[in-house]
């Protein structure tokens, strides 16, 4: 399963990773400096707190191979991809929540500043693959296609009152439906990373990310994405878990170590080329099974049942048998291990819990009705 000569091809090489000092990319340049390649950084640092980024990212904006910029500037674009060899195009508002608040500034950055990305990769002969980080969110509810006869349709929904929502599982081939902003957004990188580097004959690869998680995670305020995290620092401080809409929606966690391994093999895998791949575990997990499992380390943990916010899918889980085989390669840590190593470093790290969610009110903590 393991090819070791495709990720040696990395040894020597520059890689570029744009949001390179966020969770993910700050994963994607550790792993890569490990198979001794260059990794440099190109990103805002303005998701976060500084201390986030040097605390608990590790990223530093005075390291000469973490550029401060924006993915729009096209000189500062332009110079940093004709130096490599390598792009991982990971930059975005990548926040459903944000999104749907501010859709000006996602198209700013998660269309604007891809098409800059996408313009300077396309510009040289050096880049020998650029990946494009999509997400599960653009596969939104996974409804029936609509050429369902309405038997099939009636099938379904005599299944679905008997034993709930059917868990959808998410083939590459399936028909986009975003249900979002951020997955509208996604949708359309995909579509441009294909048409435009197509047409010069640059060498792509598109990954779908389903739902990441993993230490050293950390929560932002008026966000309801990145659940493990959430859960686990209210869970810390006492305070009761929100289940919007009930925990009914359904995720495939996978953990931040395994996304920077699967975006890896896509850059590299001979097999990946103009290939879509979703990155994620194939086991359907609820956001209350989650809650529960958080639960697990912190008894005294009561839910609220609150509303579903508004771009927030029903979800599904990943189909991985072309990960499988594109990538030779499949994820390692279990939903249950990845809750107790993000539980494990949130008591051992006191700075990931952030100062303003320490300070919610006291009311907050109990139950409805204690």
């Amino acid at each position: 399963m393991h090819h070791r000569s495709d990720l040696g091809a990395l040894a020597g090489a520059t890689v570029l990773v744009t949001g390179g000092a966020g969770l993910i990319g700050s994963r994607i340049t550790a792993r890569l400096q490990a198979l001794g390649a260059r990794a440099v950084t190109l990103c805002t640092m303005s998701a976060y707190p500084e201390h986030v980024y040097a605390d608990l990212f590790d990223v530093r904006a005075g390291d000469p191979d973490v550029v401060l910029g924006n993915v729009r500037d096209t000189a500062l674009v332009r110079k940093l991809v004709a130096e490599s060899d390598y792009v991982i195009h990971a930059a975005a508002l990548a926040d459903v929540a944000a999104c749907t608040r501010d859709p000006l500034a996602a198209i700013d950055t998660n269309v604007s500043g891809t098409q800059t990305i996408l313009d300077a990769v396309a510009a040289t002969d050096r880049v020998r693959r650029m990946v494009f980080v999509s997400s599960a969110s653009v596969y939104g509810d996974g409804d029936p296609e609509e050429t369902d006869s309405p038997d099939l349709l009636t099938m379904r929904q005599l299944l679905e009152a008997v034993h709930g929502r059917i868990q959808p599982q998410f083939h590459e081939f399936t028909r986009m439906r975003p249900k979002s902003v951020y997955g509208n957004t996604k949708a359309w990188g995909e579509e441009q990373t294909a048409l435009v580097l197509g047409q010069v004959g640059t060498s792509y690869a598109i990954v779908r990310y389903f739902s990441v998680y993993g230490e050293p995670q950390t929560v932002k305020p008026d966000s309801h994405s990145w659940v493990v995290a959430w859960f686990a620092v209210r869970a810390h401080l006492g305070l009761p878990l929100h289940l919007n809409g009930g925990g009914r929606q359904v995720r495939d966690m996978v953990h931040v170590d395994d996304i920077a391994e699967g975006t890896l093999r896509a850059l590299t895998s001979p097999r990946a080329h103009t290939e879509t791949v979703n990155i994620g575990t194939g086991v359907p997990t609820s956001v209350r099974a989650v809650a529960q499992l958080v639960q697990a380390h912190y008894p005294d943990t009561a839910c609220l049942e609150t509303p579903l916010p508004a771009g927030d899918p029903l979800g599904g889980y990943a189909a991985i048998r072309r990960m499988e085989s594109i990538l030779a390669w499949k994820p390692k840590v279990t939903i249950t291990e990845g809750v107790a190593r993000y539980v494990k470093w949130l008591q051992d790290t006191p700075a990931a819990v952030p100062d303003w969610l320490r300070q919610e009110p006291a009311a907050a903590r109990t139950w409805p009705g204690e």
